[in-house]
């Protein structure tokens, strides 16, 4: 079993291989990310996105949509407004992935340790 193996069997995986990829595809957007940077600073409402995005409803609605499919915001309906904010847990479990990543290309650059082999 080569060093890769066995870090990448040691990592404790909370997610599911589909349900990481699907994740990562939510933020291959530019409007998707902006909207994940507008939510870092809370809980915001559907008209102040609209606004701050300046996007039309409907397509606002398809990407907040995406990133509620793909388990990194979630919604909470106040009478007739839908307000919105991240999931924590949801960007740690990204942050992991990411970080086990970094590490496995420090090794295979020469840091120490085999990539092949």
């Amino acid at each position: 079993m080569t060093t890769r193996t066995m870090r990448a069997t040691a990592v404790k995986r909370t997610l599911a291989d589909a349900d990481l990829a699907r994740r990562f595809q939510a933020l291959a957007d530019e409007k998707r990310l902006r909207i994940l940077d507008i939510l870092r600073d809370g809980e915001h409402c559907v008209c102040y996105l609209t606004e701050a995005l300046d996007v039309a409803q409907s397509l606002l609605s398809f990407h907040l949509k995406t990133l509620k499919d793909a388990g990194l915001v979630s919604d909470r309906r106040d009478g007739r407004w839908v307000h919105y904010s991240l999931i924590p847990q949801a960007v740690a479990e990204l942050e992991e992935t990411l970080g086990a990543l970094h590490a496995d290309a420090l090794t295979c650059d020469g840091q120490g340790g085999t990539c092949c082999g």
